[in-house]
């Protein structure tokens, strides 16, 4: 392995997380509630740090598959640790483990919570927890690629190693450009979420914050009852196209930039991500229609809100569907599961990945049928290598092996299995909010100590797909 070109590396991303405290130290200085001292401290820090690391001289640049690997979970991990102090700095999250808590479930998108009190905070502060999940939604190694090209080196398995789904797609010939048009993309649809918002009525700090926070699909709200607070339909819609919008595949948005717009409609893994949220809201429309609201309008409003949020992870609610049937849950559970798609900002097992699994088993239950018949998996009319076949069954096994154990592992807390199970499921799918006590108007403060840095672990591994995280351990790697 190239450590010192990790190491480099590794001091590129912390100087670069440096920068994006920025804007919430001028957030702080413009609104004087004394948490100015917490950016300013951590700034320095990070810069030290990071340059030390970074003037690191390295005898070759060349990045192999591990080293990629080790650049993304340890990057993931540092930042998430430096993104802490200020936090801690501030006082406004004393406890170091509750900051990290916070801090993880802010890069990771996830929108888990310890806090109870959220508008007690200071604007600077809320300002950084949902920029926090801006940065993690793209991906804060993909953020440095796009701002310092100058690494030199073969990116290509960093991105491979940080991007959600089983097969980044490489559009244009180099990486950086490939990191600059993802940005690109990304940062048009934040503004045009921001003007929106503006012209729904939100103030340009609250526009700023949700914008955030619906582009990193991590549902940070600076108000204790999140969207709800407001009551304003056409701001609730306003975020539910941009949630949707934001848990479509990235190259889409390319390839319509291209006029190619065939591709887009044909795509089969966008028809089920659209298919499966049409039609879970008309499930739950039609399950609580008549029991929880009593106005086919007001069904409609918050079955496809809530739809929305917790199918691209985005986690913001408008309703406490703790009190909904158990059918509407069981539909909104299976969203936490299913998730957006590949290459979106949204969490969960990724829609393509579903798409497959359930080709496996049509082609198993055909085999049967006809044992010397040849049967290939295809998606968008091209046939899938069967060692992409079985990296999808690997990872779908990995992905329930880690939520048996991680439940079981938080039911030593005592609570009850619904909250323990939930938990765990909307951690490691990066959704925010479960039902029971982590519910939409619950939070994680009352989790143990060992449960929360078992969440914290839950929520990383689920944002990176599970593999860097789990190569670390691997004495081979």
């Amino acid at each position: 392995m190239n450590f010192r070109m990790i190491f480099k590396i590794l001091g590129a991303v912390l100087c670069v997380e440096a920068a994006c405290m920025v804007p919430s130290l001028l957030v702080s200085l413009i609104y004087q509630q004394g948490d100015a001292r917490s950016f300013l401290l951590s700034i320095p820090v990070l810069i030290i740090v990071g340059t030390g690391l970074y003037r690191i001289k390295t005898v070759t640049n060349n990045i192999y598959a591990r080293d990629g690997f080790a650049i993304v979970a340890l990057g993931w991990l540092l930042v998430s640790i430096f993104g802490a102090l200020p936090y801690v700095i501030s006082g406004a999250i004393p406890s170091v483990i509750d900051a990290l808590f916070e801090s993880v479930s802010g890069f990771s998108t996830t929108g888990a919570s310890i806090l109870k009190d959220i508008e007690a905070l200071p604007r600077g502060i809320l300002f950084w927890r949902s920029f926090t999940q801006w940065m993690g939604g793209m991906g804060v190694l993909i953020l440095t690629l796009a701002v310092l090209p100058y690494v030199k080196a073969d990116t290509l398995h960093i991105m491979k190693a940080e991007t959600p789904g089983p097969a980044p797609e490489k559009f244009v010939p180099k990486i950086g450009q490939v990191a600059k048009i993802l940005y690109a993309i990304y940062f048009i649809l934040t503004a045009l979420e921001v003007i929106f918002l503006l012209a729904g009525g939100m103030s340009l700090y609250d526009a700023l914050i949700h914008a955030f926070a619906t582009a990193g699909t991590g549902g940070f709200s600076n108000r204790n009852h999140s969207v709800a607070a407001y009551d304003n339909l056409s701001l609730e819609v306003i975020i539910t196209v941009f949630m949707l919008l934001f848990g479509i595949n990235f190259t889409h948005y390319y390839s319509l930039f291209k006029g190619n717009l065939k591709s887009v409609l044909r795509d089969e893994e966008l028809r089920f991500y659209a298919g499966t949220v049409v039609a879970a809201t008309i499930f739950i429309v039609l399950n609580i229609y008549g029991k929880i609201f009593y106005s086919f309008g007001e069904t409609i409003r918050y079955s496809a809100f809530q739809v929305s949020a917790i199918i691209t992870s985005t986690g913001f609610s408008t309703a406490d569907f703790n009190v909904w049937p158990v059918f509407s849950q069981c539909v909104l559970l299976l969203l936490m599961f299913i998730g957006a798609s590949a290459g979106s900002t949204g969490g969960g097992i990724k829609c393509i990945r579903v798409i497959l699994l359930l080709k496996i088993i049509r082609r198993e239950a055909a085999k049967i049928i006809h044992p010397r018949a040849i049967h290939t998996v295809t998606i968008n009319g091209k046939p899938i290598a069967e060692e992409t076949l079985t990296r999808v069954m690997v990872f779908f096994f990995l992905y329930i092996f880690i939520i048996a154990v991680s439940v079981l592992a938080v039911s030593l807390d005592g609570k009850d299995m619904l909250s323990s199970a939930t938990a765990v499921i909307a951690a490691i799918g990066n959704i925010g909010p479960g039902l029971g006590a982590v519910g939409p108007i619950g939070s994680y403060a009352d989790f143990s100590v060992s449960s929360k840095l078992i969440l914290s672990i839950c929520m990383i591994v689920g944002r990176l797909e599970i593999y860097p995280i789990l190569l670390l351990f691997s004495t081979t790697f």
